[in-house]
């Protein structure tokens, strides 16, 4: 007989839990951490195991956190929390969830492999960049009965390449409720739109966007959460006075214009959970900036420059993100949506300021659209025009977006720019003039110019996230759109002779406000093929021989004239030829010469280089 092995068993070495949020898959499983101070019990549940919490526990690490790691378990899973509160047994989704069913449904637990395989996009610097807007649900839309996907956004990148477009900013896209929305009513912030295609999808939108040479910005919205299919609120059971419970401010803080929904800025937990969800934007899905919606409603409770309302941890919330951000990344851009001209927005941390790259400029879209916009020429103000145009924050050009159109400014009881002009003919004369000179103010004034979808197209009416864009119109109004495209080829100096207009300098040396008339000159390292000029009619009336100042002597040759009939047949073709700059003082100028001048209409001209 054998001698018998008393020696105990070996036993495996259970798999150690993983550092972070949410569910981290891993080789041996998945990890599951939840914050839920509140609880005196917390487990897993979901089809897995009959949705029984006796299963699947997770244990009590510290100050509210309870983790546990499950071998049983890999990604597709899916599964939510069970918690045992003071207020009764609740099932909430994850809220570092990547991935859910649909909005009111379960959490899912994401694989995280994807094969980025040569993606290694150079981010452009600030002064390169062409902005383009884009809601995903409308952009692209093949079945109008269904909100496009990040896919349909790939069949379109051709056009966007071709426009001159390097950057896309896309309006929210994280799981909000129904398919259609806006995207600003987040549900699931670390979750990507289910009905827009999910993450992976996402991920193959930015690394198909990168190889068209195209940055990806994502707009994301912190100043508040929900309302709807909101499962972090009220999240372990506890709040006071009906408030939202632990991740929302549970007083007059909470109050914002979308409910009481405003994250509690001062709670560690929140904290990390808003920095965690901007740094997986810009590591794992590789997207090239971060666009924060309305942040005047995270530094101040009404959005207001009211001292006493006032969110200090807002404010240092927001600089401590871009503080992490420029520490690990520092070629990628955040973008403020401030409007209230608050120059600390872009300011440096280290001198007090909040620290983003860059701010939506409510300084130029304001003025430059009442002038485009206005019914007669003599509400035209060319003083506001200059104002708009040498607008600067901090010394820096690029540390403002200017555009004439944007979500904001096409919708919410305003519509397109050409609508605003002549409502119900938009695609008329005038209305096609005077945006086409807004237009051409965007790509020449100093800043980070930006256009919102179908602007290029003569997309009319207003913006409604049911309202698909026309792609005929691109094939309608194609004048329109080589106009954009000249426009961007300046703008980015394609051609060699207009390198000003992506440097910091701009002088407004000719303002004519009884006919409307302004002249400007950019210039980055000055001289021939730097220099560029810029001459804009606001007026409904023609000059044979408009004389504006000149720096220098020589030839000026005529590379952008908005009136070209190959834009559309409706404008004039107004003869408008270079010169040989005379010399003799003009507008402070050495130097003077005569261009043809349409109607409504912008000249872009330059020397060669030498």
């Amino acid at each position: 007989m054998p001698e018998t092995d008393l020696s105990p068993a070996p036993t495996s070495t259970p798999t150690p839990l993983q550092p972070g949020m949410g569910a981290i898959p891993h080789e041996h499983g998945t990890t599951f951490r939840v914050w839920a101070p509140s609880a005196e019990a917390v487990a897993l549940v979901g089809p897995f195991n009959d949705w029984n919490h006796e299963s699947h526990p997770l244990s009590h690490e510290t100050d509210g956190y309870w983790a546990a790691d499950f071998a049983d378990l890999g990604p597709g899973t899916e599964y939510k929390f069970w918690l045992d509160t003071p207020t009764g047994q609740l099932q909430r989704n994850d809220p570092y969830a990547r991935q859910v069913t649909h909005s009111a449904g379960n959490s899912v637990v994401l694989d995280p492999n994807f094969d980025w395989e040569d993606d290694n996009f150079q981010m452009p610097a600030w002064n390169e960049l062409i902005v383009y807007e884009l809601h995903v649900g409308t952009f692209n839309a093949p079945d109008p009965e269904k909100p496009g996907t990040f896919y349909d956004v790939i069949d379109k990148l051709d056009y966007l390449r071709e426009m001159g477009i390097n950057a896309i900013e896309v309006m929210p896209a994280t799981e909000f409720p129904g398919g259609r929305s806006w995207g600003y009513n987040p549900a699931h912030p670390f979750a990507l739109e289910t009905d827009y295609g999910g993450p992976q999808a996402f991920k193959e939108l930015v690394k198909q966007a990168h190889r068209h040479g195209i940055a990806v910005i994502l707009d994301v919205v912190y100043n508040h959460f929900g309302p709807g299919d909101l499962d972090l609120w009220q999240f372990d059971g506890w709040s006071e006075d009906n408030g939202g419970g632990i991740y929302f401010y549970n007083d007059w803080r909470a109050q914002t214009p979308w409910g009481h929904n405003r994250p509690d800025y001062g709670r560690d937990a929140v904290r990390y959970y808003i920095r965690d969800n901007a740094l997986m934007w810009l590591e794992d899905y590789r997207v090239d900036g971060l666009r924060a919606d309305s942040i005047s409603h995270i530094r101040n409770v009404d959005g207001s420059e009211d001292p006493s309302r006032d969110l200090p941890d807002g404010w240092s919330l927001m600089k401590w993100i871009n503080e992490e951000i420029r520490q690990r990344m520092p070629w990628k851009i955040t973008i403020a949506e401030d409007l209230l001209g608050n120059d600390y927005i872009t300011r440096m941390p280290e001198d007090g300021g909040q620290g983003f790259s860059t701010q939506w400029d409510s300084a130029f879209v304001y003025p430059i659209r009442h002038a485009i916009t206005a019914y007669s020429d003599e509400e035209r103000d060319m003083h506001a025009v200059a104002a708009a145009i040498t607008k600067v924050y901090n010394g820096d050009a690029f540390q403002r977006v200017i555009y004439t159109e944007s979500h904001d400014e096409v919708a919410n009881g305003k519509s397109r720019v050409t609508e605003e002009i002549m409502p119900g003919n938009a695609h008329t004369w005038f209305p096609k003039k005077r945006a086409t000179l807004g237009a051409a103010l965007v790509f020449t004034s100093p800043g980070i110019p930006m256009v919102f979808q179908g602007q290029a197209m003569l997309a009319d009416g207003f913006f409604s996230d049911d309202a698909p864009l026309n792609w005929e119109h691109a094939e309608q109004h194609s004048g329109l759109v080589q106009l954009y495209r000249d426009m961007a080829a300046l703008r980015r100096n394609f051609h060699g002779n207009t390198r000003g207009l992506m440097g910091q300098y701009v002088d407004v040396f000719h303002l004519n406000n009884e006919n409307k008339v302004i002249a400007f000159a950019r210039r980055d390292q000055g001289g021939p093929g730097d220099t560029t000029i810029v001459i804009a009619n606001f007026a409904n009336q023609a000059y044979d021989a408009y004389a504006i100042g000149l720096p220098r002597n020589g030839e000026w040759h005529v590379r952008f004239n908005s009136d070209w009939e190959g834009y559309d047949e409706e404008f004039g073709n107004f003869q408008s030829t270079g010169t040989h700059a005379e010399e003799g003082i003009y507008d402070d100028q050495p130097y003077y010469g005569t261009f043809g001048l349409a109607p409504y209409s912008v000249l872009i001209i330059s020397q060669n280089p030498q």
